[in-house]
């Protein structure tokens, strides 16, 4: 009997740890039929009926080759299913700094490939596309916000959880990127 429970325990764990990628996934579907009907001019697109956001860029890492969907809001609703963009800082292309985060284990699981110079493109809601160059990588503390403050130039910071294969999540340090924005 113990060994039967143990073994449905380990599959109800599995099976609830794939759920998460599936759901992050899934969810990258509905944002892109979203993201059209946003890219033709509907205002307000949100993914599904009951959604309180909605997509504000699509966001290319040519090294990955990811392409996100990024929705409006970086709080955890948000982020459950997408990057998202941190209200008040500037949108993609605008001058100041535009902050995007994600989940290390989701969506920017993969930034851990990531090195100085590399190239992300974000396409605004209007169409235009703006290019990015990695300028900088680092870990700080949760609590270091001014990673997040406006800039005087067009800038880029990615921030996700660190460290990537940690067993907990949340933890106390941030990976961050910063880019520079090389033109439209």
């Amino acid at each position: 009997m113990p060994r039967y429970v143990l073994a449905l325990a380990g599959a109800i764990t599995i099976a609830y740890g794939s759920w998460i990628h599936v759901k992050a996934q899934l969810a990258q579907v509905l944002l892109r039929v979203a993201w059209e009907r946003t890219l033709r001019g509907e205002p307000d697109a949100r993914p599904w009926p009951w959604a309180d956001t909605r997509p504000v860029a699509r966001m290319k890492i040519e090294r990955t080759r990811s392409d996100f969907i990024v929705l409006e809001g970086a709080n955890g609703r948000a982020l459950a299913f997408a990057p998202g963009h941190l209200e008040h800082s500037a949108g993609p292309g605008e001058r100041g700094n535009c902050v995007i985060s994600a989940h290390r284990d989701t969506h920017f699981s993969a930034l851990r490939e990531l090195r100085d110079g590399d190239v992300i493109r974000i396409q605004r809601s209007d169409g235009c596309w703006f290019t990015y160059r990695i300028q900088s990588q680092r870990v700080i503390d949760q609590r270091d916000t001014w990673i997040t403050r406006n800039t005087r130039d067009a800038t880029l910071t990615l921030i996700t959880c660190y460290p990537f294969d940690a067993i907990v999540p949340g933890g106390s340090q941030r990976y961050t990127w910063s880019a520079s924005v090389l033109g439209g």
